[in-house]
């Protein structure tokens, strides 16, 4: 086995720096030298739901860019020094009809994920990205291009592709007409990247504080979600609205302002919901999700982000800081990513 230095959890929103064991590499495997780390809301809710008694440990972390410092045997798409991006998804069976198709994410036995994952060869707990080191199979492992700054870009591997897949599966480009409902981690990369697609863009927000923000990010509106008036105006207006609310909340001022035939994609908040039939029946609106991204798309959408300057407006803090981190991302004090700097575990 391997060691290296990471957080590991000790209780409900607890974590101490402790030395962490890695498999040795097998012919397939890269170690990656993990520089940043981006701080996920899917952290904090493992963090705050982690039981201290469990035998299986925690360490967060899903979404990180680093450099490759060993390769395996058989490895011949990377070599030692490369600059990668590792998500959410770190194996998957490879040969059920999701797979096949390019959407491990939709994987029929289960995607194994970055932490909290069982290991498909030795049912060992796979430990996250809050460490200075992460032993990947090479095909789950992305080239980072050389347009993306690797702390901004390490929230692409969750939130960015999160984002992209419903962008991209709904056909979102040049006269589109796409909202955008939240404006946080997921939302600011949401917009951005619907404008780089060509669509017109409006942000739904709950009040008007984040007018200018949306601005430079590239909205081209902001309607206040309390404006009853404007929300009224806008009824059956976009082609696409992304929900991107992590709190539970009411879907039919939302799918009121789905225009015939259009969709809105629910990404933030993955609990039971509530629809009354009539809103999708009048104008034959469509409910849909989505959540991460196949090796395809995620490369894909790398490479998008790099061609247009799209990367996540981040806050980096020294790995040390993550208890700062996790407080103020639980009272939504960011924006828009929080991102650890993995160098103070050296």
């Amino acid at each position: 086995m391997r060691t290296t230095t990471g957080w590991q959890a000790t209780g409900p929103m607890a974590l101490r720096r402790t030395s962490l064991e890695r498999r040795d590499l097998r012919p397939d495997d890269i170690a990656v030298q993990v520089d940043y780390c981006g701080v996920c809301r899917t952290d904090l809710h493992a963090l705050h739901d982690y039981d201290q008694h469990a035998k299986a440990p925690l360490v967060p972390g899903h979404e990180l860019t680093g450099v490759v410092t060993e390769i395996g045997s058989e490895v011949t798409a990377f070599s030692v020094g490369d600059r990668v991006a590792v998500g959410n998804i770190v194996d998957s069976c490879g040969v059920c009809a999701m797979c096949e198709a390019g959407q491990e994410n939709f994987c029929h036995s289960f995607p194994t994920l970055t932490y909290g994952g069982t290991g498909r060869q030795d049912g060992s707990t796979t430990l996250g990205g809050y460490s200075r080191e992460y032993v990947v199979r090479d095909t789950f492992a992305y080239p980072l291009p050389s347009g993306l700054a690797p702390a901004a870009a390490a929230p692409l591997l969750c939130a960015g592709i999160t984002v992209w897949e419903p962008l991209r599966s709904l056909g979102v480009g040049p006269g589109s007409r796409v909202a955008v409902a939240g404006l946080g981690g997921l939302g600011h990369l949401a917009v951005k990247m619907a404008v780089a697609l060509g669509a017109t863009t409006t942000v739904i927000s709950r009040t008007q504080d984040k007018r200018e923000d949306a601005r430079r990010l590239g909205a081209h509106d902001l309607i206040a979600a309390t404006d009853t008036q404007r929300m009224a105006a806008a009824r059956d207006t976009f082609d696409v609205v992304i929900d991107t609310i992590s709190a539970p909340h009411d879907l039919a001022p939302y799918l009121k302002l789905v225009a015939m035939d259009g969709t809105l994609s629910l990404l933030g908040y993955l609990g039971p919901v509530t629809v009354e039939a009539m809103d999708l029946l009048v104008g034959r609106k469509k409910l849909s999700s989505a959540g991460s991204g196949g090796l395809p798309a995620t490369a894909e959408m790398l490479q998008f982000c790099a061609d247009n300057g799209i990367a996540a407006d981040v806050e980096v803090l020294p790995s040390s800081q993550l208890d700062t981190a996790l407080d103020r991302l639980r009272r939504n004090d960011v924006r828009y990513r929080f991102v650890l700097d993995m160098s103070d575990l050296d």
